[in-house]
């Protein structure tokens, strides 16, 4: 890599943070919008450095803040972000200081800001003299790289493990594959991967899961193509098999609804367990996102009627025949997958997990009266947080006495894994290598 091939990469990634910290934009879709103005074979580079930078984003701002003595214009963001790239290569990556100086500097010529040049020259030359990098962390979220909001709510939440969690929400998360149950078994396939030498190990009580020692290309994976294998936390995989346990226990046959079934992982891996025995619709309120539903369907061979619809108003998309289950994966603050992705830290706000809060209870309220007495609704979040997880399916059970919590997990293998709630069951990010996720199973009872 030339110097300034390696400026480039710096000052795309420069500005894909900024697009975060400053634009609101999410970081999958800042990357998506500016790859492709670097080379191939920097984008690695590119996602390292723009992970990284938001990885750290309180702890890079607080050194900012020592080694600039006014805020930068609003105009001029897009320097602060290059400073936080700059710092993020010289504190976490294995780049000599030199090269890390010399083209961060030469970024912001590529930036259109060649009078700031010398301050981000005479910034990074500083923190390397003195040594910043070691210094004590200037507050609580700059040692702990989360925003105060969600340190105090997991502190309030998690009292014992908060610690644990922040420290999870900071690590790289492990790529995991779900086996198609149709087509091999999970240690089929891990011999199939070694034979690509491709090292992976199985998890008691997850039948289809696989986790890699080390991420790979998807269409480098063993017959990805066709559909033997998907990318899927391993945490994720549970609804499947707890739905299709609960569904099928008392019946040969089953209709079912993903309600919120974008990106269609969940809604493919039902459809792989149950075979002929369910019909599935899968719903989502995001008519754009209708398509990966699709395609994922389609390459591991399998149909599903697919419609754009919000799942909180079913007489806009429901035609009134019972559903005998469904699976209400709720739009949620996603804190339990920082560690996938990092943005969330940055974009989420305390404000939302009120107004998420209102949308899970109408969701599920609504949902409710969709569901066959006998029938089970799945709740799913992939959050830590109990104003979106045990507090609202907790408040629905004492609204309706029709509802009985079905609290048997799918298999007793799986109990290690979760913590259990006043209402379902939790597992914490970095558990086992997991995401963050929360369950409940509520059974609709049966009228006598």
């Amino acid at each position: 890599m030339t110097q300034s091939t390696g400026a480039k990469v710096r000052a795309v990634a420069a500005e894909v943070v900024d697009a975060v910290i400053s634009g609101g934009q999410s970081l999958d879709a800042a990357i998506a919008r500016n790859e492709p103005r670097v080379a191939v074979d920097d984008r690695s580079l590119l996602r390292m450095l723009c992970y990284g930078s938001l990885r750290n984003h309180w702890r890079l701002q607080s050194w900012i803040d020592q080694l600039i003595s006014k805020p930068l214009r609003k105009r001029d963001r897009v320097i602060n972000a290059l400073l936080a790239v700059g710092l993020y290569q010289i504190a976490e990556m294995r780049i000599p200081d030199h090269a890390v100086v010399s083209e961060t500097v030469e970024a912001a010529r590529q930036l259109r800001r060649p009078k700031l040049a010398g301050l981000i020259n005479a910034c990074l030359r500083r923190f390397v003299r003195e040594s910043l990098a070691t210094t004590e962390a200037a507050n609580e979220q700059a040692e702990w790289n989360h925003p105060a909001w969600l340190i105090k709510t997991l502190q309030r939440d998690w009292p014992n493990d908060w610690q644990a969690i922040l420290s999870a929400n900071d690590d790289r998360a492990p790529m995991w594959l779900r086996t198609n149950a149709q087509k091999n078994t999970a240690r089929e396939y891990q011999q199939r991967l070694r034979d690509s030498d491709m090292g992976a190990e199985l998890i008691a009580g997850l039948p289809d899961a696989l986790r890699l020692e080390a991420p790979q290309a998807v269409l480098d994976l063993p017959g990805f193509a066709t559909g033997d294998a998907s990318v899927q936390d391993a945490a994720a995989q549970i609804a499947a098999h707890w739905l299709l346990r609960d569904v099928l226990s008392d019946r040969s046959e089953a209709r079912l609804l993903d309600a919120c079934a974008a990106p269609g992982g969940k809604s493919g891996h039902i459809l792989e367990i149950g075979g002929e025995q369910i019909s599935l619709l899968a719903l989502d309120s995001d008519e754009s996102r209708l398509t990966s539903i699709a395609e994922n369907l389609q390459r591991i061979g399998r149909d599903a009627t697919i419609i754009a619809a919000d799942a909180s108003k079913p007489e806009e998309w429901w035609d009134g025949v019972p559903f005998d289950g469904i699976l209400l994966d709720a739009p949620c603050s996603a804190s339990g997958v920082i560690r996938r992705h990092p943005d969330i830290k940055v974009l989420r706000r305390a404000s939302d997990i009120v107004s998420l809060a209102v949308r899970q209870q109408s969701m599920l309220e609504a949902l409710w009266l969709t569901l066959a007495p006998g029938g089970t609704l799945l709740y799913a979040t992939c959050s830590v947080i109990a104003a979106e997880n045990d507090e609202v399916t907790g408040r629905f059970l004492e609204n309706h006495g029709d509802a009985i919590e079905n609290d048997v997990l799918p298999n007793n293998n799986i109990r290690d894994l979760m913590r259990r709630k006043a209402c379902g069951y939790q597992i914490l990010p970095g558990t086992a290598g997991l995401d963050g996720f929360y369950y409940a199973a509520l059974r609709k009872e049966k009228v006598s």
